[in-house]
């Protein structure tokens, strides 16, 4: 961990500096299978606050700022996700007698392996509830589709696989300094159809 130098008197605004590339050092990838780690991920404010921490450290304050809520509220979703080693202080300062911490995450990507159904339904809500909370302020134009399909079971297995090439072709195209993009993929079996 590593310590910055105090802030200077009255500054009080402190924004996360607008720096290309993460600010921290951290593994490329996290297996997230634990049962605690799921269950911390599958919560609206926790999943906000993974996604923010995933190249800019940023304390209490600054995330209570970013995302509208009260610093106590941060202070308890920092602590599930610390005890789930999600996240963890890569650096402090020194503000006044008061040691400021900064968080980081424990992995800049997240790979998720749920064995029960319902902590693999709870996450995903959650991350399409994020995306969903992204595309209501995105400054592109977005480009989507919804279809639905009814299908047999060697079907839905290679598209799974098709699924899971997309997603490794949209890693694998990470650039450091390109325009950040998302994306959201779901393929679940609709009940009451």
């Amino acid at each position: 961990m590593s310590t910055i130098l105090p802030r200077a008197a009255g500054d009080a605004a402190d924004p996360v500096p607008a720096l290309e590339g993460p600010d921290y050092e951290a593994p490329d990838v996290l297996v997230v299978s634990e049962r605690d780690q799921l269950r911390a991920l599958a919560d609206d404010v926790r999943t906000a606050i993974i996604a923010l921490l995933r190249d800019h450290a940023r304390s209490t304050q600054q995330l209570a700022r970013e995302l509208g809520i009260p610093k106590g509220t941060i202070g308890h979703h920092l602590k599930v996700l610390e005890r789930a080693r999600l996240v963890h202080v890569v650096r402090t300062r020194q503000v006044r007698a008061v040691t400021e911490k900064f968080y980081g995450r424990t992995a800049r990507l997240f790979l998720f392996e749920a064995e029960d159904p319902a902590d693999a339904r709870a996450l995903s809500a959650a991350a399409l509830r994020r995306a969903a909370a992204e595309l209501e302020v995105s400054p592109e134009a977005v480009r989507f589709g919804f279809p639905k399909s009814r299908l047999v079971h060697r079907d839905e297995v290679r598209l799974e696989r098709r699924l899971k090439r997309l997603i490794d072709d949209f890693l694998a195209a990470e650039t450091p300094g390109g325009t950040p993009y998302a994306l959201a993929v779901a393929l679940y079996e609709q009940r009451d159809a």
